[in-house]
């Protein structure tokens, strides 16, 4: 039997040598090994279990699209199988196949031979299907004997890491003997290509080498910090070359002037400049208008009224203090000369590295919440007439410290829709509370 095996090993590397000389003779690496692990598969029928298999398989790509492949696999245990008899006996099929001479297993030894059809041979993601034969040899008999053909049909994939090394997948049917048993065969296993290591000392030539092709060499971009094998690092639909020779905004911060849009569609879409949070100079941020107004970013005429609320509340509390009883006032008055308007009022608080998103919204709700408490049971204002909401820290107006936060994060914002801007006096730009108040107070004398 061993002698048999041997000729039938040097038989299957023969072919695969012979078929690769066909190749043209190139120096690209076409030789590549894959040790497995995995399971063969039996039918409930069959002598034996599904055991634990270990394979080699050397291969060699003969075409753009087709490998060809030598394989000798090893199962070192498959324990017998039971069958019932007709007066309820559990017989062993294995030890049956070998006259009932005390066989409880088995192991077994195979080779075959495969062609390998590719799909996508030099992606990173390698998908074939996978076509052959092979011979099964047992050290003990099976119902057929102890050698038995099998044609074997399947398909897996490949995923390149890089030239040299990938991981694979693959499932074979087996149809096994004279009746064609349906077995099967799975493992995955690491492939090696030998030749395939790149020299370390390799260059590029014949100018700068860019290799996502967004206008940016890779060695401006490892100055930047940007991804080199990426056009568009911080995915805000403007390629980093853009960002940083056309647009000037920030190829790792998606929205360069925090106004709530990403620099692309400004640039694209609305027209409106990604290094000024408000275009228009109307008072309100680009992405508040767009996002949650539905007014023109471009037309600082239709821009609502902002107060913006800097409070200070004691930690991990949302009471508003005394102190800032003046300024609500103001807006009150205005939404009081103003009966048809309506305010939206806004939370949000700063970033820190160990600040919980959840937990922030709900602060920030809270805290905007008691600004409208205090417009509707303290000043009169109803309470149909506003909403607030509460978003964290995922609308900031300027960047976060990790370690400190920014404070001009923390504010409430407070949006009034349906006030006539001219009769208030008041101007295009975001109206603070001490601002808003002059105004207001030398509007009532």
């Amino acid at each position: 039997m061993k002698y048999r095996l041997m000729m039938a090993l040097v038989g299957v590397m023969s072919i695969a040598a012979v078929a690769g000389a066909q190749v043209e003779s190139d120096n690209q690496p076409d030789w590549y090994v894959s040790p497995a692990i995995g399971l063969l598969v039996f039918e409930g029928d069959q002598e034996v279990e599904n055991g634990l298999q270990f394979n080699v398989r050397v291969g060699r790509d003969v075409s753009e699209w087709w490998s060809l492949e030598g394989m000798i696999f090893v199962a070192p245990r498959l324990d017998e199988n039971f069958r019932t008899d007709f007066d309820g006996t559990e017989v062993s099929r294995l030890d049956e196949a070998n006259d009932f001479s005390g066989v409880d297993s088995t192991s077994a030894i195979g080779l075959a031979l495969e062609g390998l059809f590719h799909f996508t041979r030099w992606d990173r993601l390698d998908p074939f299907l996978a076509i052959g034969g092979g011979l099964t040899f047992y050290a003990d008999d099976m119902a057929e004997g102890a050698t038995e053909p099998t044609f074997r049909l399947g398909g897996g994939v490949m995923y390149h890491f890089n030239d040299e090394w990938a991981a694979r997948a693959d499932a074979r049917l087996l149809l096994a003997g004279k009746d064609t048993e349906a077995n099967g065969q799975v493992d995955g296993s690491v492939v090696w290509t030998w030749g395939a290591r790149m020299d370390p000392s390799m260059r590029a030539t014949g100018g700068p080498l860019d290799s996502d092709g967004d206008g940016l060499s890779d060695v401006r971009e490892s100055e930047l910090g940007t991804d080199p094998y990426d056009p568009d690092t911080d995915k805000d639909q403007l390629s980093d070359g853009d960002e940083v020779l056309t647009a000037m905004t920030d190829p790792l911060n998606p929205d360069t002037d925090y106004d709530g849009l990403k620099d692309g569609p400004e640039v694209h879409q609305y027209k409106t400049d990604p290094l000024d949070r408000d275009t228009d100079d109307g008072g309100v941020a680009d992405g508040h208008e767009v996002i949650e107004d539905g007014t023109d970013p471009l037309n600082g005429a239709d821009d609502l009224v902002l107060f913006e609320l800097n409070l200070q509340f004691d930690y991990d509390k949302a009471d508003i203090k005394p102190e800032y009883f003046d300024d609500l006032n103001v807006i009150a008055k205005v939404m009081k000369r103003n009966t048809d308007s309506s305010a939206r009022i806004e939370g949000h608080a700063d970033k820190l590295k160990r600040s919980s998103a959840r937990y922030n919204r709900r602060l920030s709700k809270r805290r905007a919440q008691s600004v409208l408490s205090y417009l509707e049971q303290v000043a009169g204002i109803g309470g149909d007439r506003m909403e607030s909401i509460g978003y964290g820290f995922d609308r900031p107006k300027a960047e976060n410290d990790p370690e400190y936060g920014n404070p001009i994060n923390r504010r409430v914002e407070v949006y009034l829709r349906g006030v006539d801007k001219e009769a208030e006096g008041l101007g295009g730009d975001v109206l603070k509370s001490d601002e808003a108040e002059a105004e207001v107070e030398a509007d009532m004398k």
